[in-house]
């Protein structure tokens, strides 16, 4: 009888352990599935980032050069239409078949 009691607690013993090893390597898994996640969203962080600065050179470059006559002057003459003094403004017009 001592035999058999003796051979029982090693088995409640190793399955008590697999559970526990079990258990601690799920939560590993899933926190190396978690840690790939935010690896992710901070890569994808930093390239909205590298983009956002790049536009705020382009708009401060942009703004120091709204200062500048010449370019004052190309923006309205390209975005505007507009003429300087004497000058005419074209505006082609359709061609008529000799109608």
């Amino acid at each position: 009888m001592a035999q058999r009691r003796s051979s029982r607690r090693p088995r409640w013993f190793v399955i008590a352990l697999l559970v526990i090893l079990g258990y601690f390597g799920s939560m590993i898994v899933s926190q190396g599935l978690y840690l790939s996640h935010v690896h992710e969203d901070q890569a994808l962080a930093t390239e909205r980032l590298t983009a956002a600065q790049a536009e705020n050179d382009r708009l401060r470059a942009e703004k120091e050069r709204l200062g500048e006559l010449p370019y004052i002057e190309k923006l309205a003459r390209e975005e505007l239409g507009m003429t300087g003094a004497g000058e005419l403004p074209y505006a082609p017009g359709k061609r008529s078949n000799g109608n």
